[in-house]
């Protein structure tokens, strides 16, 4: 059974090994690889308006943060970002994780959810955000150096909440 709820500082220690292999990896966020532990607790945990984790079996599996997009008269428009463990991966967890998000954006008050910079190579996100009822709003050439395929494009996704 997988539970889904806000995390706490001492659950960084269960996200902090699910980013830094996803960070690592060079193909899906724009952070830096050898970004560090101090950063990723900055980045994730005191940046965003919110983060969550996934815990199945007291494990930490996945976790995602909430933030407004933009400050001031942009505010009312969400920006997330999800992680899932490797081997979590294929069960269902991000889906969860984004119908979760899409619910607590609606009773934090956000009217819309934006990704800023989804990979376009990163088919199994964007095909899953697509179900998820996003759309495909802007295409950024070039704006992601892959780490194995080089530069490719970045979408902008969006889903109205209303």
């Amino acid at each position: 059974m997988m539970a889904i709820r806000r995390a706490t500082a001492e659950d960084f220690g269960g996200i902090w090994p699910i980013l830094s292999e996803v960070f690592a990896r060079g193909d899906t966020y724009s952070f830096a690889p050898d970004t560090s532990e101090q950063e990723g607790f900055r980045l994730w945990m005191e940046a965003p308006l919110a983060t969550y984790v996934a815990v199945e079996d007291g494990k930490i599996v996945g976790t995602y943060f909430m933030k407004p997009n933009q400050p001031g008269l942009g505010a009312h428009v969400a920006n997330a970002g999800y992680a899932v463990s490797a081997a979590a991966r294929g069960k269902g967890i991000g889906r969860a994780l984004c119908e979760h998000s899409l619910n607590e954006a609606r009773s934090l008050g956000f009217k819309a959810l934006q990704f800023n910079f989804v990979v376009s190579t990163n088919t199994v996100a964007v095909e899953l955000w697509q179900k998820c009822g996003f759309t495909i709003v802007g295409r950024l050439p070039k704006a992601f150096a892959h780490k194995e395929k080089g530069l490719v494009d970045a979408y902008v996704m969006y889903r109205w909440l209303g």
